[in-house]
């Protein structure tokens, strides 16, 4: 596996121009060693679903540790004409030294809940936005689409097939990672393989089967080569009258030969994938070869699959492109980065967002997230405490959209999801292993998100609650018009 890929290029410069423009404002204005908070969250699952997977976070990690700004980032930002010099030479010896708190990377998440919160001073807060928020949702999003297709598939193997499909080569390699987080098997990117240690896999395209012109002679030609990965591309003519006789002559030979394959079968690339699998695979075991694999592909998501699986269809493995590394049904995550509370006199005092949009309205003051679950261990609520609040004290739990709904906190066991990830700039906590959180997500998805969740169509929407502490503090600040 390569060494972190922000050793060989330095992404400080990838902000907005207004978080600039408003840090030297607070550099030139106000005492800089006065700290402040965003929380990151989100509105809204994709595809009207009932969760999304929390991903990127290594990547901001890598970002915040690492930056810093070159002498040719600074000369740039001085033949701007907006930068006095004293700030430029703030900036050129700029690093990070907040503090980040933050679900684990691979957590469920829902709406409305902060998951990653950064507690800096003003400056250091302001212009890290960007590329926090291009990590989160980028990765979250396509790990929350790859989660739903592994899902739909049942068990079924699913690879990603994105990387040419993607929106350039960044996306197709952090794509191929959200993905993997999300449940695939592996991925046909070869340098997300190196990067990230991802299995890769992958066999042939139509153009060897149309190089050599005779089918059967490019089958016998691939089979000779890769004998233990032999899966044939079975539609470049006509799958059941030439490519599946041709797929089972070429097995046939290979038996003879004492050639016992690990992995062999044919990929459905076109056509109706699930009437041409159904005939396939009665023509491969009648032929002697049901353990012969079917490997489909061609423009799948959560829908066709499951669709494909309701007709019946005869199918072992998913090759997944552009529907899932561009999240194409959905392709906006939607977090957002919002200032909860501000340094005064030495203490964090809690700001709120008021809108004429309930939903935009934020969630003020430094705070805790829990996860509440039932007696079987099902996840069953959020909720959002103050900060430093006991939640082993609180005698109940309020709904704040239907605030009449009470819950004794003594029916539940509590977690503490958000966990600090940075302490003055410093990690606390060393790198995960892709293959730790990708279990994650699958130890979450089988054992604690309710099967209502995970619903396509009308999913139940999950709990966040309040401890009547935090609602009465929010309220407060809504009376007093935010201030």
């Amino acid at each position: 596996m390569k060494n972190n890929i922000y050793d060989k290029r330095n992404l400080s410069m990838m902000m907005d121009l207004y978080e600039l423009t408003m840090a030297q404002g607070y550099f030139l204005q106000e005492d800089n060693s006065r700290r402040v908070a965003f929380d990151v969250f989100y509105r809204r699952n994709p595809d009207g679903g009932g969760f999304a997977v929390f991903a990127g976070l290594e990547q901001i990690l890598q970002y915040l540790t690492g930056m810093h700004f070159e002498d040719e980032d600074i000369e740039y930002l001085r033949s701007l004409n907006l930068f006095e010099e004293s700030f430029l030479r703030y900036l050129r010896g700029f690093r990070f030294t907040g503090d980040v708190y933050a679900f684990p990377e691979g957590t469920v998440m829902y709406p409305n809940e902060p998951v990653l919160t950064v507690v800096a001073d003003l400056v250091q807060a302001q212009i890290v936005e960007t590329e926090i928020l291009a990590q989160v949702n980028h990765q979250s999003l396509i790990a929350t689409k790859a989660s739903r297709i592994v899902y739909a598939a049942k068990g079924r193997a699913v690879s990603d097939f994105g990387a040419r499909r993607a929106h350039n080569n960044d996306a197709a390699i952090y794509g191929a990672r959200a993905c993997f987080i999300g449940g695939v098997s592996g991925t046909a990117t070869v340098s997300a393989g190196e990067y990230f240690d991802i299995p890769v896999g992958g066999t042939m395209a139509h153009s060897w089967v149309m190089f050599y012109g005779d089918e059967l002679t490019a089958f016998r030609n691939f089979a000779k080569i890769y004998p233990d990965n032999c899966i044939l591309l079975a539609d470049t003519y006509n799958v059941l009258k030439s490519g599946v006789p041709n797929a089972i002559q070429v097995f046939r030979e290979m038996r003879e030969q004492g050639i016992r394959s690990k992995s062999f079968g044919i990929r459905l690339d076109s056509g109706d994938l699930a009437y041409l699998s159904i005939e396939a695979r009665k023509m491969m075991d009648l032929a002697g070869f049901p353990e012969a694999k079917i490997v489909v592909s061609n423009s799948l998501d959560e829908f066709t699959i499951r669709s494909l699986l309701q007709q019946g269809a005869q199918i072992n493995a998913f090759g997944i492109g552009e529907r899932m590394i561009t999240a194409r049904s959905e392709p906006v995550f939607g977090a957002v980065y919002k200032l909860c509370a501000v340094e005064e006199d030495g203490e964090m005092k809690p700001r709120i967002k008021i809108s004429e949009n309930i939903e935009k309205v934020t969630n003020p003051g430094l705070k805790e997230v829990y996860r509440a679950y039932d007696e079987n261990g099902h996840s069953v609520a959020d909720v959002i405490a103050k900060k430093g609040e006991d939640i082993s004290d609180v005698p109940y739990l309020m709904d704040p959209e239907k605030i009449w709904k009470k819950y004794a906190t003594a029916q539940f066991t509590f977690k503490k999801l958000q966990e600090k990830q940075l302490e003055r700039g410093q990690r606390v906590r060393p790198a995960e292993n892709l293959q730790t959180i990708r279990a994650r997500v699958r130890s979450q998805m089988e054992n604690e998100v309710w099967a209502e969740e995970k619903r396509f169509e009308n999913p139940h929407g999950h709990y966040l609650d309040m401890t009547p502490g935090y609602y009465k503090m929010k309220m407060q600040l809504l009376e007093q018009g935010g201030h």
